[in-house]
């Protein structure tokens, strides 16, 4: 896979490991060949990830991971499967871009009794899935959505993180 990482915040030091552990299993989940995608990702503090929120959502506060889809992927019908990304002129998928800020992972995994390691894992996962058309707005879309997170992650060997116990 093309991995573009891009780190702002130094304390970002192993982002690009887990990222590229957390994309990959996205990508074989999805029966998509990793050699043709791409996929640019912003490591920042919640400052930048603000800046960001509010100039794409309306929303000026920090959150913890965002994401721009190359193409919209997303089922019509709600709790439908995305549509298949279909390879460029290139021959290359773009899937879009993904930012994650350190300070909103590290405190959400800390409230959360998680590894920090297994939150982002989880959030990489999460992004990718939404530049993969995965969206949970809808109630059908967002029980898609979680479903496929659990199951990588369990592949992955990492708990269920909506499970409550």
């Amino acid at each position: 896979m093309n991995l573009e990482v891009t780190i702002e915040d130094a304390r970002w030091q192993r982002l690009e490991p887990l990222a590229t552990r957390a994309i990959q299993a996205v990508l074989d989940y999805s029966g998509l060949d990793d050699d043709l995608c791409e996929i640019s990702l912003l490591g920042c503090d919640d400052a930048r990830i603000a800046e960001l929120n509010s100039e794409f959502r309306d929303k000026p506060t920090p959150t913890n991971v965002l994401s721009w889809p190359a193409e919209e992927l997303a089922a019509e019908v709600a709790g439908q499967s995305p549509v298949k990304p279909n390879p460029d002129f290139t021959g290359e998928i773009a899937l879009g871009d993904i930012a994650i800020s350190f300070d909103t992972c590290a405190r959400e995994a800390s409230e959360a009794g998680k590894s920090m390691d297994d939150h982002v894992t989880h959030l990489i996962i999460h992004g990718t899935l939404h530049l993969l058309g995965y969206d949970h707005i809808r109630n059908p879309d967002a029980t898609l959505m979680e479903g496929v997170e659990v199951e990588i992650l369990g592949k992955m060997g990492i708990d269920d993180p909506y499970c409550m116990s």
